[in-house]
Protein backbone atom coordinates (compact mmCIF):
# COMPACT_ATOMS: atom_id res chain seq x y z
CA UNK A 1 0.00 0.00 0.00
CA UNK A 2 1.29 3.44 -0.91
CA UNK A 3 2.28 5.62 2.07
CA UNK A 4 0.34 8.57 0.65
CA UNK A 5 -2.84 6.51 0.38
CA UNK A 6 -2.33 5.26 3.92
CA UNK A 7 -1.80 8.84 5.08
CA UNK A 8 -5.01 10.01 3.39
CA UNK A 9 -7.00 7.12 4.87
CA UNK A 10 -5.63 7.78 8.36
CA UNK A 11 -6.37 11.51 8.06
CA UNK A 12 -9.94 10.86 6.92
CA UNK A 13 -10.43 8.36 9.74
CA UNK A 14 -9.07 10.86 12.27
CA UNK A 15 -11.38 13.59 10.93
CA UNK A 16 -14.38 11.23 11.03
CA UNK A 17 -13.62 10.17 14.62
CA UNK A 18 -13.23 13.79 15.70
CA UNK A 19 -16.54 14.78 14.10
CA UNK A 20 -18.26 11.75 15.60
CA UNK A 21 -16.98 12.62 19.10
CA UNK A 22 -18.30 16.16 18.64
CA UNK A 23 -21.65 14.85 17.40
CA UNK A 24 -22.00 12.52 20.39
CA UNK A 25 -21.03 15.42 22.66
CA UNK A 26 -17.99 13.59 24.02
CA UNK A 27 -15.93 16.67 23.15
CA UNK A 28 -17.29 20.19 23.56
CA UNK A 29 -17.37 22.19 20.35
CA UNK A 30 -15.18 24.96 21.71
CA UNK A 31 -12.47 22.50 22.77
CA UNK A 32 -12.60 20.52 19.55
CA UNK A 33 -11.35 23.34 17.33
CA UNK A 34 -7.70 22.33 17.75
CA UNK A 35 -8.50 18.72 16.88
CA UNK A 36 -10.37 19.76 13.74
CA UNK A 37 -7.50 22.01 12.69
CA UNK A 38 -5.04 19.15 13.20
CA UNK A 39 -7.22 16.78 11.17
CA UNK A 40 -7.46 19.28 8.32
CA UNK A 41 -3.71 19.94 8.36
CA UNK A 42 -3.12 16.18 8.22
CA UNK A 43 -5.57 15.81 5.36
CA UNK A 44 -4.12 18.66 3.31
CA UNK A 45 -0.55 17.47 3.84
CA UNK A 46 -1.64 13.97 2.83
CA UNK A 47 -3.25 15.11 -0.41
CA UNK A 48 -0.47 17.56 -1.28
CA UNK A 49 2.84 16.15 0.00
CA UNK A 50 4.75 18.52 -2.26
CA UNK A 51 3.52 21.37 -0.03
CA UNK A 52 5.28 19.69 2.88
CA UNK A 53 8.51 19.50 0.87
CA UNK A 54 8.19 23.15 -0.21
CA UNK A 55 7.43 24.29 3.34
CA UNK A 56 10.38 22.34 4.73
CA UNK A 57 12.73 23.86 2.14
CA UNK A 58 11.37 27.32 2.93
CA UNK A 59 12.05 26.76 6.64
CA UNK A 60 15.50 25.24 5.89
CA UNK A 61 14.45 21.86 7.25
CA UNK A 62 16.38 19.26 5.28
CA UNK A 63 14.21 16.26 6.09
CA UNK A 64 10.56 17.01 5.27
CA UNK A 65 8.97 14.46 7.68
CA UNK A 66 10.70 16.21 10.58
CA UNK A 67 8.50 19.21 9.78
CA UNK A 68 5.53 17.00 10.62
CA UNK A 69 7.10 16.18 13.98
CA UNK A 70 7.64 19.89 14.57
CA UNK A 71 3.99 20.63 13.72
CA UNK A 72 2.97 17.84 16.08
CA UNK A 73 5.11 19.31 18.83
CA UNK A 74 3.61 22.77 18.33
CA UNK A 75 0.10 21.29 18.35
CA UNK A 76 0.84 19.38 21.56
CA UNK A 77 2.17 22.51 23.25
CA UNK A 78 -0.89 24.51 22.18
CA UNK A 79 -3.20 21.79 23.44
CA UNK A 80 -1.39 21.56 26.77
CA UNK A 81 -1.52 25.35 27.16
CA UNK A 82 -5.23 25.39 26.32
CA UNK A 83 -6.00 22.63 28.82
CA UNK A 84 -3.92 24.38 31.49
CA UNK A 85 -5.97 27.55 30.99
CA UNK A 86 -9.23 25.57 31.23
CA UNK A 87 -8.09 23.75 34.39
CA UNK A 88 -6.96 27.01 36.00
CA UNK A 89 -10.32 28.62 35.28
CA UNK A 90 -12.20 25.63 36.70
CA UNK A 91 -10.02 25.63 39.80
CA UNK A 92 -10.76 29.32 40.44
CA UNK A 93 -14.49 28.67 39.99
CA UNK A 94 -14.36 25.69 42.34
CA UNK A 95 -12.52 27.68 45.02
CA UNK A 96 -15.10 30.46 44.74
CA UNK A 97 -17.96 27.96 45.01
CA UNK A 98 -16.43 26.29 48.06
CA UNK A 99 -16.09 29.68 49.75
CA UNK A 100 -19.70 30.59 48.94
CA UNK A 101 -21.00 27.26 50.24
CA UNK A 102 -18.98 27.69 53.45
CA UNK A 103 -20.43 31.19 53.95
CA UNK A 104 -23.98 29.96 53.31
CA UNK A 105 -23.46 27.07 55.73
CA UNK A 106 -22.12 29.39 58.42
CA UNK A 107 -25.03 31.78 57.85
CA UNK A 108 -27.56 28.94 58.10
CA UNK A 109 -25.97 27.59 61.28
CA UNK A 110 -26.02 31.09 62.77
CA UNK A 111 -29.72 31.50 61.96
CA UNK A 112 -30.54 28.08 63.42
CA UNK A 113 -28.60 28.88 66.59
CA UNK A 114 -30.43 32.20 67.05
CA UNK A 115 -33.78 30.46 66.41
CA UNK A 116 -32.96 27.78 69.01
CA UNK A 117 -32.03 30.42 71.63
CA UNK A 118 -35.20 32.41 71.00
CA UNK A 119 -37.45 29.34 71.15
CA UNK A 120 -35.93 28.24 74.49
CA UNK A 121 -36.62 31.65 76.05
CA UNK A 122 -40.29 31.60 75.09
CA UNK A 123 -40.94 28.04 76.28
Amino acid sequence: MNIFLLSVLFSLLFLFITLELIRRQKIAERYSLLWLILALIMLVSSFFPEWLNAASRLLHIYYAPSLLFFIGLIFSLLLIMHLTIVISKLQRQMTRMIQEVALLKAQKEGEEASYDRSSHRIG
